[in-house]
Formats: structure tokens, sequence, C-alpha cells
């Protein structure tokens, strides 16, 4: 499996704008995966630079290590999730950094391994877990209530049909446990109703995007996190978000205009007097695929970069 770990960065032109990197500086990687970004950014902080990188999947660890030494560039890996990150990175001697770097959502090697139970297009148990501790996407399946399921499916992947598919699910599992991607993705065909089998999408993208989001924790800390990272920043340090679904997009694009407008006066308060300064300069304009990216590697269909500066 790590030797197939191969990630295809997105929107790479806009996260080198974005970042700017340069030699000397410190740069934190919070979802490493295969270090498909690394590869290209770690260079570019050399001499004297440090490409920090942390993800939560030991195979990715593994698969970007070589990669990252092949760049010459200095580096330090770090197994973890990228909300807890500051305390490790200061404790490792790292108070404060340059750059950052969140690539958020799954890779592909991860899609692309059957075994990882990610994808509903081929067959697989359904596991789902970036890491490898925890309970499986099949566990949450077969046990969860059914108001509980349909209230991930809407709340995580945003499903029109959640509480139909969630009946389905429970039906089809009094047969049997549901234990098989593929088998997952008929019952969740099945049960919708005949406009939403024809959607430009496969019909069961959205129940396991949010199976996924929802064992994996995706959005939980995120808030947090950005918050940390920025603090993590030395002044003019920059961080850059890449995301792939709505709610989280919403989560950085919220978070980043928090920092730029921090006042809580009242609307018609004459003048501030509650003292909350901007952290970050006004956030840049999101930036999305090239129709050529998108032609290219079709999972960068639905990327979008967030990024700021901080003051």
């Amino acid at each position: 499996m790590m030797q197939g770990f191969h990630h295809i960065p997105v929107l790479m032109e806009a996260v080198l704008a974005a970042l700017e990197p340069k030699p000397g500086q410190t740069l934190f990687d919070g979802t490493l995966g295969g270090a498909g970004h690394a590869g290209l950014l770690a260079p570019k902080i050399m001499p004297g630079g440090y490409y920090l990188g942390m993800d939560r999947d030991p195979a990715a660890l593994a698969a970007s290590e070589p990669r990252l030494k092949a760049t010459g560039a200095n580096y330090r890996l770090f197994h973890g999730i990228f909300d807890a990150a500051v305390p490790v990175l200061q404790k490792a001697g790292y108070p404060q950094g340059d750059a950052v770097l969140l690539d958020l959502g799954v890779s592909s090697p991860q899609l692309d391994d059957p075994a990882r139970g990610f994808s509903y297009r081929t067959e697989g148990p359904l596991d789902m877990r970036m890491g490898n501790t925890g309970p499986t996407a099949a566990d949450l399946v077969n046990t969860l209530p059914e108001e509980e399921l349909a209230a991930i499916f809407k709340t995580y992947g945003e499903e029109r049909y959640s509480r139909r598919i969630a009946a389905a699910v429970v039906r089809e599992r009094e047969n049997s446990p549901i234990t098989n991607t593929l088998r997952l993705a008929d019952i969740v065909k099945n049960a919708m109703p005949g406009k939403g089998k024809h959607e430009d999408q496969h019909p069961a993208r959205r129940v396991f995007q949010s199976l996924r989001v929802y064992l994996n924790g995706e959005l939980d800390g995120l808030r947090q996190a950005i918050e940390d990272l920025l603090g993590w920043l030395r002044p003019g340090g920059a961080i850059a978000v890449i995301t792939f679904e709505s709610l989280s997009d919403r989560i950085v694009k919220q978070t980043l205009a928090k920092n730029y407008r921090p006042c809580q006066c009242p609307r018609d308060a004459a003048v501030c007097v509650c003292g909350k300064a901007p952290l970050i300069h006004r956030p840049q304009k999101s930036v999305t695929a090239t129709a050529e990216e998108a032609q290219a590697n079709p999972r960068a269909r639905t990327a979008r970069l967030r990024a700021a500066i901080k003051l």
C-alpha cells in the first residue's frame, strides 16, 4: 500500500502564490499525505528552511519520507492531527512558523485503495478510517439508530433524502450486516426517488462523504485549529486551506472573516470600543481549479483554496 501512495496535489500554483515560500522559512504542512505539495514546496524554503509535516495516517508518513529526502530539504515528520499541532510543534522546538498548509479531505491513495473503504465505486470493506484505530463506517451503519444515521447523512453530507436512506439502511441491516462498500452504495441508490438517481454525481457520494467526515471528526476542531495556527504564525506569515466540500469551506471562510473583522461592537456603534483588532489582512478571494486541471485530475473539480496573511 505504501508503495502506491502517490498523492496528486491540487491547486499547486494557487498554493505557491498564496504561501510564497522563501529560503530559510519554516513551513507546516498539517495534512502531509504522500508529500504531493511538499515535493514542490520544500525545495523553495532551502537553504536553511524546515518543512514540518504532520498526518494521522502512518502509511502517508512512511510514503512521504523518501520523497522529502529526495528534495534535499530539512524536514521533520509528526504523527497526529493538525488540530492538536501547535503544542507538538512548540515542544519540538518550533515556537513560530512562516507558512501553514492544510489540504483537507481524502488523499488519492486513500480513495484508490479498496481496502481503505472510502470509495463507492470499488468493492472493499466498509472502513473509511484515516488512521488505523477506532470504529469503522461499518460499525456506524450497523449499530446507530435510524434517527442518528439520518442526522449524520443530513448534517455532514447535506443529503436531502437522508431519512429515506437511513430507513433503507436499517431495513437492510436486519437481513445481514452491511460490511461492503458496494452494498452500501446500492442501498443508497435504491432508496432514492428516480430524480435522485439521475444527478451528475454518484447517488452515494453524499452519504459516503457524511460517514467519512463524521467518523474521522474532520470538522471537529477545524475552527480552533485555524485560530491556533494563525497564532503560531509570525507576523507576515501565510495560511492556505484547501477544502473539497461546502461544510469545511464554510468554516474556513467564517474563521478567516472573524479574524479580519473581529469587532464585537453593535453595528450602530459610532466607534469601536471592544478593542479587538484584526489579526489578518483581508482574506484572499477563494481559488478553484482551472478547466485544464479539473480535466487532468477530476478530484480537483471541487477543490477550493482560501488564504490569508497575518498582520
